[in-house]
C-alpha cells in the first residue's frame, strides 16, 4: 500500500514541475522530497522520475501513478476539510428510518429546513416497522428512527436505545360510511364483534395493539387483511371489506366512503424519536431539535 505522504510528494512534483518547487509547496527540503519519491519507486516497482537537463520529469509510470495520486490527495484534502468543519457545520450522512405515517406527517418539513440550513448534510430515509428497524439502529446501520408506541401496549425497547416523545395522537376506528355504526359519536370496539379487520403485519405494534384492544373486551379479532400501508387498509375499508384502527397521522390521504369514529375508552398512539446511546452525532442532534420544534396539527407530546 502506498504511503499518503509519498503520493503527496509525487503529486506536488507533477503539479509544480520540479523537486525544488514541490519542496516549497510541501514545506520540506528537496532532499526530503527525493527520499519520499525513492521509497515510492520501490513500493511501485517502477521508475517514476528520469533526468531532464538539470531537473527531472515523470516517466510514463510516474504519470500514471500521479493521476491516481492527484485523486487521493484531493480526497484526503476533502476529508480534512470536512473534519475541520464538524464544529461549525452539520455535514455528512444522516440515515433515518420510521413508520410511514409518521415519516409523512413529521419529516418532510424537517428535512427541507435542515438541508437548506446545512447543504452538506446528506439524509437518507427508509420506511418500515419499528420491530424490524430497531436492530438496524443498534448495529449502526441507521442513525435515527421515528417509532410508535400505543398506550394500550407500550413498545418495549432494548438497552442502548434513547427515546424522545414527539407527538401523541388519537386512534380511531375506520368504518365504511354506510356501516350502521359509522354515524356514532364514539364506539366501543366490542360492538364490532364478528367484524373483519385489516391491520399492519403480525408482530408489529399496530397489529398487537388491535388484538389486545379487542381481546380486552372479550372479542377475538378476525384480521384477514395484513398490509403495512394504512392507505391500502383505508382502500379496503372504503369498499366495505374491513374495519381498521387508524391513528390520526395515517388518516390522510383517505378515499371517499370512509368514516372515522373515536374509540371508547380513548386509544392513543405516541410517536417517538429513537437513537442509539452514544450515537447522538451533530446531525442527529440537529434533526432531534428540528423534530421537537415541528408543530403537528394533532396533540403535541407531553414534556
Amino acid at each position: 500500500m502506498f504511503s499518503s505522504d509519498r503520493l503527496r510528494a509525487l503529486d506536488a512534483v507533477a503539479v509544480h514541475g520540479s523537486l525544488a518547487r514541490a519542496a516549497v509547496a510541501l514545506h520540506i527540503t528537496p532532499s526530503g522530497v527525493s527520499q519520499q519519491l525513492a521509497k515510492l519507486e520501490r513500493e511501485a516497482g517502477h521508475q517514476l522520475l528520469e533526468p531532464d537537463g538539470r531537473g527531472v520529469r515523470l516517466t510514463h509510470a510516474g504519470r500514471v501513478l500521479a493521476e491516481h495520486a492527484a485523486r487521493v490527495v484531493a480526497q484526503l484534502s476533502a476529508a480534512e476539510s470536512d473534519l475541520a468543519d464538524l464544529g461549525d457545520e452539520i455535514i455528512g450522512p444522516l440515515r433515518l428510518g420510521g413508520v410511514g405515517s409518521s415519516l409523512r406527517a413529521l419529516l418532510p418539513d424537517v428535512l427541507a429546513a435542515l438541508t437548506e440550513a446545512h447543504p452538506r448534510l446528506r439524509p437518507t430515509v427508509v420506511d418500515g416497522e419499528a420491530v424490524d428497524m430497531v436492530p438496524r439502529l443498534l448495529t449502526g446501520e441507521l442513525d435515527l428512527l421515528l417509532i410508535e408506541s400505543w398506550h394500550s401496549r407500550p413498545m418495549p425497547l432494548p438497552e442502548g436505545v434513547r427515546v424522545k416523545p414527539l407527538a401523541v395522537e388519537e386512534v380511531q376506528v375506520a368504518l365504511p360510511s354506510r356501516h350502521p355504526l359509522a354515524d356514532r359519536d364514539t364506539l366501543d370496539p366490542a360492538e364490532l364483534a364478528g367484524a373483519v379487520w385489516s391491520s399492519c403485519p403480525v408482530g408489529t405494534e399496530p397489529y398487537e395493539a388491535l388484538v389486545q384492544a379487542l381481546r380486552a373486551r372479550g372479542v377475538e379479532p378476525r384480521v384477514r387483511y395484513t398490509v403495512t400501508e394504512y392507505a391500502t387498509q383505508l382502500a379496503f375499508v372504503a369498499r366495505g371489506l374491513t374495519a381498521a384502527l387508524v391513528p390520526e397521522m395515517a388518516q390522510t390521504p383517505c378515499p371517499p366512503g370512509v368514516r372515522f369514529v373515536p374509540v371508547r375508552p380513548p386509544l392513543h398512539r405516541e410517536v417517538r424519536a429513537a437513537w442509539r446511546a452514544g450515537g447522538d452525532s451533530p446531525s442527529v442532534r440537529a434533526c432531534l431539535a428540528a423534530l421537537t420544534a415541528e408543530e403537528w396539527e394533532g396533540r403535541a407530546a407531553p414534556e
